[in-house]
């Protein structure tokens, strides 16, 4: 019997990710590499108007993701989300669902 990780599945077929229009948060859930453990980004609007990424106590270079932590917030700010869900599945997870409001 095959047994398949969930992050394979998701690097084979990944998700349809929706993001709302004019999000203030975005929370992002992801499977590891490892064991196919899970983890919580959340991408959430400060006062100023800006996106911060909460990596939930977790160091983001733990990640390995091929892009700096303010690359992702920047490019959350100019709502260009597929390079943000690129960037943060350059690393060793992979998303496996998006929830916006």
């Amino acid at each position: 019997m095959e047994t398949k990780s969930k992050y394979s599945e998701l690097r084979r077929n990944p998700p349809v990710l929706k993001i709302k229009n004019n999000a203030r948060e975005v929370v992002i859930d992801l499977i590891s590499c490892m064991c196919d453990n899970r983890y919580k980004f959340t991408l959430k609007k400060n006062e100023e108007g800006d996106f911060k990424l909460k990596t939930h106590g977790y160091s983001y270079s733990n990640f390995l993701i091929n892009a700096d932590k303010d690359e992702i917030e920047w490019e959350a700010d100019d709502n260009n989300w597929r390079n943000v869900i690129n960037m943060i599945n350059s690393g060793t997870s992979a998303i496996e669902k998006i929830r916006s409001r």
